[in-house]
């Protein structure tokens, strides 16, 4: 059955939109609450968010929606969604919660929820918890003393940046490194540039001045370009970029040239793997990885398990198979010995370890492997199911049939819009731009 509030990563959208609005927020927070009271002790819930100004409209409508059931609510402020996930369990919370639209724009928010044990919700709690918004909530709320209290953490952000360094190997500091972060002027902008600092680099921020409208603007790991370009001002030996909510990293070398997820997850499966740390014999990535990856483990003698394109299906993999490291092309990196979650900061900290372990630059130990010649083209279409046109399925095979055994095509729908994402990949480019540019124009006559 089709959710009505909640997507794949969450409730999302324009704030005060058609869908997020105050009264929503609070409902949530009424029903979330609900069906996660539990026992007699004082249930509490944590609550994070980026920097968007919207993020103080739905804190608060979530608080009044908390407290009206009987939890207490302890604010975190702006706090990065791996560390709500990581906090919600550190502080044995009842409930999670993350206001962020991660790399969207300003205008658009959302809310995520986490178990007590730092997971997201499953597709049944989340069915549940829409049932409860809208029912006759008001109903089962609490009064008198039973209703909660709400509380401001002040120690949330230390507590957080002392976990991310204790991550690191006991024998490792980041002393003599020179590293730019940009924080995408986001979640993660107070306590990135502390961490690094205080792990001895010397360290120069962008991204860190939020003003509720600059978020992801032309910053951080979707923008890579003003992280490039400080790399190369201050000659510094790497770039970290973070989301808005820090949950992504994409790292720049020295050059200045961009090293994306699929090398910092070659790096730190060889890493784990040489230090007897890699769980399940290999990696989870995305149908979206590159060929270069898989062949690069093979050598390793590691696997590459694949799933569809998104973290929650990564993590369902690497929980269902005793993986402990997987990811996604774009920089969202899951370590479950220490998250339950992607972590930009964690991630980059054991590309760094690496990096001073070896005593080389980031450019050599960021180049794993080659990567395979690979395309992705985003079709829009306007009406129709064209994946089952007859003319569409059979270029389809036949595009297939040319990239042969030791090539890959992916055909994708999105589930937010009209459009069908078309990926090849071969070592012969020519090859993937006519397979890949074929699909697309005939998707197009099509639809």
């Amino acid at each position: 059955m089709a959710r009505k509030y909640f997507g794949t990563d969450g409730i999302r959208g324009l704030a005060n939109g058609d869908k997020l609005t105050p009264e929503l927020a609070m409902r949530v927070g009424m029903a979330a609450g609900l069906k996660f009271v539990r026992g007699d002790h004082r249930n509490r819930v944590v609550i994070g968010k980026d920097t968007r100004r919207s993020g103080y409209m739905i804190e608060n409508a979530l608080a009044a929606g908390f407290t009206a059931v009987g939890m207490d609510v302890y604010f975190l402020g702006p706090m990065p969604t791996p560390a709500v996930a990581m906090l919600t369990r550190s502080l044995r919370a009842d409930l999670g919660v993350m206001i962020s639209a991660s790399h969207n724009p300003f205008e658009d928010n959302g809310i995520k929820l986490f178990r007590p044990d730092g997971y997201k919700l499953s597709d049944e709690v989340e069915h549940e918890i829409e049932d409860l918004i809208d029912g006759d909530i008001y109903r089962q709320l609490e009064q008198g003393r039973d209703i909660g209290r709400a509380h401001r953490d002040e120690a949330a952000q230390t507590r957080y940046i002392e976990f991310a360094k204790r991550t690191l190997p006991k024998n490792i500091d980041l002393t003599g490194l020179r590293i730019v972060i940009d924080c995408a002027n986001g979640a993660g902008y107070k306590v990135a540039p502390v961490a690094l600092w205080e792990l001895g680099a010397e360290v120069f921020a962008i991204g860190v001045e939020p003003d509720g409208f600059n978020i992801n603007d032309k910053v951080g790991s979707t923008a890579p370009e003003a992280l490039r370009a400080k790399v190369r001002e201050v000659r510094a030996d790497i770039g970290i970029a973070l989301d808005g909510d820090a949950d992504r990293v994409i790292i720049v070398d020295e050059t200045g040239e961009v090293v994306d997820g699929d090398q910092l997850m070659a790096v730190i499966a060889q890493s784990w793997h040489a230090r007897g740390m890699l769980k399940g014999d290999g990696i989870v990535a995305t149908v979206m990885s590159n060929l270069g990856l898989e062949r690069y483990l093979t050598t390793l003698g590691l696997q590459l398990n694949r799933t569809q394109v998104g973290d929650r299906y990564v993590l369902e993999s690497m929980r269902a198979n005793g993986f402990n490291v997987g990811g996604e092309q774009s920089g969202h990196i899951i370590m479950s010995d220490y998250t339950t979650t992607g972590d930009g900061l964690i991630a980059a900290l054991q590309l760094l370890s690496v990096v001073k372990e070896a005593g080389i630059r980031v450019s050599d130990v960021c180049r794993r492997f080659e990567r395979v010649p690979q395309k992705l083209t985003s079709v829009r279409y306007k009406t129709g199911k064209p994946l089952e046109h007859k003319l569409v399925v059979q270029v389809i095979a036949e595009g297939r049939d040319r990239l042969g055994k030791d090539g890959r095509l992916v055909i994708r729908e999105s589930g937010t819009e009209p459009v069908v994402r078309v990926m090849a990949e071969s070592d012969d480019a020519g090859l993937v731009d006519a397979v890949v540019d074929q699909i697309a124009t005939t998707i197009k006559q099509v639809a």
